[in-house]
Protein backbone atom coordinates (compact mmCIF):
# COMPACT_ATOMS: atom_id res chain seq x y z
CA UNK A 1 0.00 0.00 0.00
CA UNK A 2 3.06 2.16 0.76
CA UNK A 3 4.28 3.59 -2.47
CA UNK A 4 7.44 6.06 -3.59
CA UNK A 5 4.62 8.21 -4.82
CA UNK A 6 3.20 8.52 -1.24
CA UNK A 7 3.17 11.98 0.40
CA UNK A 8 5.00 11.91 3.89
CA UNK A 9 3.52 14.52 6.58
CA UNK A 10 3.68 14.70 10.23
CA UNK A 11 0.43 15.13 12.07
CA UNK A 12 0.25 18.42 13.08
CA UNK A 13 -2.61 17.95 16.02
CA UNK A 14 -4.23 14.33 17.13
CA UNK A 15 -6.82 13.06 14.76
CA UNK A 16 -9.16 10.44 14.57
CA UNK A 17 -8.90 7.91 11.75
CA UNK A 18 -11.06 4.50 10.69
CA UNK A 19 -8.69 1.75 10.16
CA UNK A 20 -9.02 0.39 6.54
CA UNK A 21 -10.66 -2.06 5.81
CA UNK A 22 -12.00 -3.19 8.96
CA UNK A 23 -13.83 0.27 9.85
CA UNK A 24 -13.06 0.81 13.63
CA UNK A 25 -12.13 4.31 14.78
CA UNK A 26 -8.54 4.98 16.66
CA UNK A 27 -6.79 8.06 17.86
CA UNK A 28 -3.18 9.34 15.60
CA UNK A 29 -0.88 11.38 17.79
CA UNK A 30 0.04 14.31 16.93
CA UNK A 31 4.10 14.36 15.58
CA UNK A 32 3.29 10.59 14.31
CA UNK A 33 5.09 10.54 10.58
CA UNK A 34 1.79 8.91 8.39
CA UNK A 35 2.02 8.64 4.45
CA UNK A 36 -1.01 10.07 2.34
CA UNK A 37 -1.50 7.37 -0.17
CA UNK A 38 -5.17 8.90 -1.38
CA UNK A 39 -6.29 12.01 -1.45
CA UNK A 40 -9.91 11.89 -3.05
CA UNK A 41 -13.06 13.78 -2.42
CA UNK A 42 -11.83 15.64 0.59
CA UNK A 43 -10.73 12.75 2.24
CA UNK A 44 -7.11 10.79 2.88
CA UNK A 45 -6.25 7.49 2.69
CA UNK A 46 -2.39 7.46 5.06
CA UNK A 47 0.08 4.76 5.69
CA UNK A 48 0.68 4.56 9.21
CA UNK A 49 2.97 1.66 10.86
CA UNK A 50 1.78 -1.16 8.97
CA UNK A 51 -1.54 -0.28 8.30
CA UNK A 52 -4.23 2.24 5.92
CA UNK A 53 -6.25 4.58 7.67
CA UNK A 54 -8.89 7.08 6.13
CA UNK A 55 -9.05 10.32 7.59
CA UNK A 56 -11.96 12.54 7.20
CA UNK A 57 -11.95 16.01 5.02
CA UNK A 58 -13.16 17.66 7.94
CA UNK A 59 -9.91 16.62 9.86
CA UNK A 60 -7.35 17.83 6.76
CA UNK A 61 -5.69 20.15 8.56
CA UNK A 62 -4.02 17.44 10.85
CA UNK A 63 -2.51 16.45 7.60
CA UNK A 64 -1.78 20.38 7.06
CA UNK A 65 -4.34 20.50 3.83
CA UNK A 66 -6.95 22.54 3.22
CA UNK A 67 -10.56 21.09 3.72
CA UNK A 68 -12.92 21.26 0.44
CA UNK A 69 -14.84 24.10 -0.04
CA UNK A 70 -18.52 23.16 0.54
CA UNK A 71 -21.00 23.00 -2.79
CA UNK A 72 -23.03 26.42 -3.64
CA UNK A 73 -26.52 26.65 -5.23
CA UNK A 74 -27.62 28.99 -7.24
CA UNK A 75 -30.07 31.15 -6.38
CA UNK A 76 -33.51 29.92 -7.80
CA UNK A 77 -32.09 26.48 -8.75
CA UNK A 78 -33.93 24.39 -10.82
CA UNK A 79 -34.95 20.63 -9.59
CA UNK A 80 -32.65 19.63 -12.68
CA UNK A 81 -29.95 21.81 -11.59
CA UNK A 82 -30.47 20.60 -7.20
CA UNK A 83 -29.99 17.01 -8.38
CA UNK A 84 -26.95 17.49 -10.66
CA UNK A 85 -25.47 19.08 -7.58
CA UNK A 86 -26.40 15.87 -5.25
CA UNK A 87 -24.39 13.67 -8.31
CA UNK A 88 -21.52 15.57 -7.82
CA UNK A 89 -21.51 15.51 -4.32
CA UNK A 90 -21.65 11.72 -4.29
CA UNK A 91 -18.86 12.08 -6.81
CA UNK A 92 -16.83 13.14 -4.01
CA UNK A 93 -17.30 10.15 -1.61
CA UNK A 94 -14.57 7.83 -2.48
CA UNK A 95 -13.74 3.81 -1.18
CA UNK A 96 -10.57 4.40 0.81
CA UNK A 97 -8.74 1.43 -0.90
CA UNK A 98 -10.08 2.26 -4.46
CA UNK A 99 -9.55 5.46 -6.55
CA UNK A 100 -12.69 5.58 -7.63
CA UNK A 101 -15.93 7.50 -6.64
CA UNK A 102 -18.93 5.83 -5.76
CA UNK A 103 -20.89 6.58 -8.41
CA UNK A 104 -18.41 5.66 -11.35
CA UNK A 105 -18.39 2.10 -9.12
CA UNK A 106 -22.05 1.28 -9.39
CA UNK A 107 -22.78 1.54 -5.70
CA UNK A 108 -25.59 4.53 -5.77
CA UNK A 109 -28.87 2.81 -6.88
CA UNK A 110 -30.56 6.14 -7.12
CA UNK A 111 -32.33 9.04 -4.65
CA UNK A 112 -35.39 10.65 -4.48
CA UNK A 113 -35.58 14.40 -3.37
CA UNK A 114 -38.82 15.66 -1.93
CA UNK A 115 -39.21 19.58 -1.40
CA UNK A 116 -40.98 20.32 1.99
CA UNK A 117 -42.98 23.22 2.50
CA UNK A 118 -40.59 25.80 3.92
CA UNK A 119 -38.35 25.72 1.14
CA UNK A 120 -35.87 23.04 2.43
CA UNK A 121 -35.32 19.32 1.14
CA UNK A 122 -35.40 15.93 2.15
CA UNK A 123 -33.36 13.51 0.11
CA UNK A 124 -33.39 9.18 0.08
CA UNK A 125 -30.51 7.57 -1.16
CA UNK A 126 -30.15 3.76 -1.68
CA UNK A 127 -27.35 2.95 -2.31
CA UNK A 128 -24.75 -0.73 -2.12
CA UNK A 129 -21.17 -1.76 -1.13
CA UNK A 130 -18.97 -3.93 -3.53
CA UNK A 131 -19.09 -7.23 -0.71
CA UNK A 132 -22.17 -6.82 1.99
CA UNK A 133 -18.98 -7.73 4.65
CA UNK A 134 -17.41 -4.78 4.41
CA UNK A 135 -16.04 -2.84 7.46
CA UNK A 136 -16.28 0.31 5.63
CA UNK A 137 -19.66 0.22 4.78
CA UNK A 138 -21.05 2.40 7.66
CA UNK A 139 -18.29 4.54 6.84
CA UNK A 140 -18.89 5.29 2.93
CA UNK A 141 -22.47 5.31 4.62
CA UNK A 142 -21.97 8.53 6.91
CA UNK A 143 -19.46 9.91 4.13
CA UNK A 144 -23.04 10.06 2.11
CA UNK A 145 -24.84 11.51 4.37
CA UNK A 146 -22.70 13.93 5.35
CA UNK A 147 -21.97 15.66 1.37
CA UNK A 148 -25.47 15.34 0.85
CA UNK A 149 -25.73 17.71 4.12
CA UNK A 150 -23.37 20.23 3.23
CA UNK A 151 -25.57 20.65 0.17
CA UNK A 152 -27.74 24.58 0.78
CA UNK A 153 -31.32 23.89 1.42
CA UNK A 154 -30.85 20.09 2.18
CA UNK A 155 -33.04 19.53 5.79
CA UNK A 156 -32.14 15.59 6.21
CA UNK A 157 -30.68 13.33 4.20
CA UNK A 158 -31.54 9.20 4.75
CA UNK A 159 -28.86 7.04 3.67
CA UNK A 160 -30.10 3.20 3.52
CA UNK A 161 -27.57 0.50 2.86
CA UNK A 162 -29.26 -2.37 0.28
CA UNK A 163 -28.02 -5.31 -1.66
CA UNK A 164 -30.73 -6.31 -3.74
CA UNK A 165 -29.90 -6.16 -6.64
CA UNK A 166 -26.48 -7.08 -5.46
CA UNK A 167 -23.79 -5.56 -7.26
CA UNK A 168 -21.65 -6.08 -10.18
CA UNK A 169 -18.72 -4.91 -11.90
CA UNK A 170 -21.33 -4.01 -14.98
CA UNK A 171 -22.57 -1.46 -12.80
CA UNK A 172 -19.40 0.34 -13.03
CA UNK A 173 -18.88 3.00 -15.38
CA UNK A 174 -16.47 2.89 -18.29
CA UNK A 175 -14.53 5.24 -16.84
CA UNK A 176 -14.06 3.63 -13.49
CA UNK A 177 -13.46 0.23 -15.60
CA UNK A 178 -10.39 1.63 -17.33
CA UNK A 179 -9.22 3.74 -14.09
CA UNK A 180 -8.96 0.18 -12.67
CA UNK A 181 -7.67 -1.77 -15.31
CA UNK A 182 -10.43 -3.91 -16.12
CA UNK A 183 -10.92 -3.55 -19.85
Amino acid sequence: MFSQDSEPVVLKRDVSAIVVPAGMQIDLRKGALVYITQAMGGSFTIYHEGSLFRIAGMDADALGKEPMEPPVLPENATDDEFENIVWDQLRTVFDPEIPVNIVDLGLIYDFDVVKNEDGTRSIAVHMTLTAPGCGMGEILVEDVREKISLIPTVESADVELVFDPPWSREMMTEAALLELGMM
